[in-house]
């Protein structure tokens, strides 16, 4: 074979993994229980070499997620070596410390085999609604509290299912069939997974991954060191203050450029807390990076390669790498803000192509409550979880997204489904005008959510919500994001952090934050102030007074 028909052949099979494990993601998506994977893309999908070197990811997911998987597969293969692997055999974890952070992400892992003998290992982590203890609430003073802790096992051996360890699973959770029938769920991906891949290999004639795992790394590799090489060298530093849980959470990072490499150290940050917004490690560095990525090399895929040459540190017992015991369930509303502070240390040395900030914690809304009289289910408690997004930051030749998840990329929920798996009412979900910051590039929207239980009863929020006393932060010249807020229709206004009750015939309402504003506001185009006005995303009072902007027709 030429050189060139070589390169062409394993770019051919390197779209085809990709396409497996899409496929994964979406027989995951099909087969879930969970609205948060079914409706909302709360997952990751991806393909491992027997080395635990992430190899292919799908498109679908969150990148909390499959940056977690990428560093603990390896974690696995410590416990249950690739000679032992047998077909059938399926392993579990919820390990904060081993994968993604809290309890409430599931991964299980599964070793695919061609021709009798194992070539890669599957994986999916997804966000389970349910694992017992207090919940996905920052409330907890330790992991004890926070839910049922699975250790690497086995879930399956060779076909057969540890029935033991998810007869225990169910007893330890609200909603024993849903939490089953995802983690069946997530068998299934893996197994049509592997399927996929073995009848790939076939039809390209070969007998293992080697050769192409090896071809993925290095390209990957090459291409970003190529990218960095490309940056300033030096050192830059950056600081973001948040809400915190009772007091404000100070977080700091210094980031190095140098020659191939990009190293982020979080000495400085504030240490852990005895409530639940503790970040592990692995979990830090996933979103780190991602932000890291983001901008340095945006177009590279994400693999072993990729990830290899950068470098996360965080002092041990700081809020960014907690120990055990510590909680964590409620880690993405510090872990999502990573970026933003990433970013703020890139503006200082590549500034052309880093965005404002945005809202970025995921405004999760968990709620509890029993089901009315009147349904089969009636004094049976549920749990219910949707997702809500505020808006991102203004880009360097773009708007910001209004309610868009950023840097989680998940999507909302249809409210209809919401509505359908619990006893509640969405009220409303609209855009809220003006709450993006000014500039001449806009921050995106944020939204307000209204609900309520549909008898009108009392029900509860394990409230756990950002950027409500610290706004986005414009940049530039640009314009702060709006406040987020937590309030009961009523007036009453309530804690953005801890589980609270909802009285009867009272409803819960948020105002999602807006995004943050870049460059003047007065360099922005007449023609595109004018069209914000006209579709409801800027007032003509902001316009006048924010914009300076005169109507065309006065």
């Amino acid at each position: 074979m030429t050189a060139a028909f070589t390169e062409l052949r394993q770019q051919v099979i390197w779209t085809r993994l990709i396409s497996v494990v899409e496929e994964q993601a979406q027989t995951l998506m099909r087969t879930a229980f969970s609205t948060t994977v079914r409706d909302a893309g709360d997952l990751s999908a991806a393909l491992f070499d027997l080395d635990g070197r992430l190899i292919a990811e799908a498109v679908t997911g969150t990148p909390g997620h499959v940056n977690s998987m990428a560093s603990g597969v390896r974690h696995f293969l410590d416990k249950f070596p690739v000679a032992t692997m047998v077909p059938g055999d399926h392993f579990i974890t919820n390990d904060p410390w081993l994968t993604a952070g809290h309890l409430h992400d599931v991964t299980v892992i599964s070793p695919a085999f061609h021709g009798g003998t194992v070539v890669g290992l599957f994986g999916v982590c997804c966000h389970q609604v349910d694992i017992g203890g207090l919940g996905q609430g920052p409330d907890g003073r330790s992991i004890f509290e926070e839910g049922l802790q699975i250790p690497l096992l086995k879930l399956a051996s060779a076909g057969k299912l540890n029935e033991d360890l998810l007869a225990i699973l169910c007893q330890n959770v609200r909603t024993p069939l849903q939490v089953k029938g995802d983690v069946l769920s997530y068998v299934t991906s893996n197994e049509k997974a592997a399927q996929r891949l073995s009848a790939m290999l076939a039809e390209f004639g070969l007998d293992d991954l080697r050769d192409v795992a090896e071809y993925i790394v290095e390209q990957s590799l090459s291409a970003t060191r190529a990218q960095i090489a490309s940056l300033p060298q030096g050192q830059w530093s950056s600081q973001l203050v948040i809400d915190g849980y009772d007091k404000p959470v100070t977080l700091v990072a210094t980031l190095t450029i140098d020659g191939e490499r990009v190293s982020m150290d979080y000495t400085g940050t504030d240490p852990c807390l005895p409530r639940g917004i503790n970040v592990v490690l692995n979990y830090c560095r996933a979103y780190t990076v991602f932000g890291l990525r983001c901008i340095i090399s945006p177009e590279v895929p994400n693999n072993y390669g990729a990830l290899l040459p950068f470098e996360v540190t965080a002092p041990e017992g700081s809020i960014l790498n907690v120990q055990r015991p510590w909680p964590v369930a409620a880690r993405h509303v510090i872990g999502q803000m990573l970026p933003d502070l990433v970013f703020g240390c890139l503006s200082q040395a590549i500034p052309d192509p880093v965005p404002a900030e945005g809202s970025s914690c995921l405004w999760s809304v968990q709620l509890r409550g029993s089901m009315p009289a009147g349904n089969a289910l009636a004094g049976e408690s549920f749990d219910a979880i949707f997702f809500n997004s505020g808006g991102s930051g203004a880009r360097p030749v773009q708007d910001g997204l209004s309610a868009t998840a950023f840097p989680s990329g998940v999507r909302a929920m249809p409210v209809e489904v919401t509505e359908s798996t619990a006893p509640i009412v969405i009220w409303r979900k609209e855009l809220l005008p003006d709450s993006g910051g000014i500039g001449e590039r806009r921050g995106g929207l944020g939204q307000t959510v209204e609900v309520g239980m549909r008898d009108g009863s009392a029900f509860e929020v394990l409230a756990m919500f950002e950027r409500v006393e610290r706004p986005a932060r414009g940049r530039d010249g640009g314009g702060d994001g709006s406040n987020g807020s937590v309030r009961l229709a009523s007036g009453k206004p309530l804690r953005a952090k801890g589980l609270q009750a909802i009285p009867v015939g009272d409803r819960l309402v948020l105002d999602v934050p807006g995004g943050a504003g870049l460059g003047n506001p007065r360099a922005r185009a007449p023609q595109r102030i004018e069209e914000d006005i006209s579709e409801g995303y800027v007032t003509r009072e902001r316009a006048v007074a924010d914009y300076g902007w005169k109507s065309s027709s006065a």
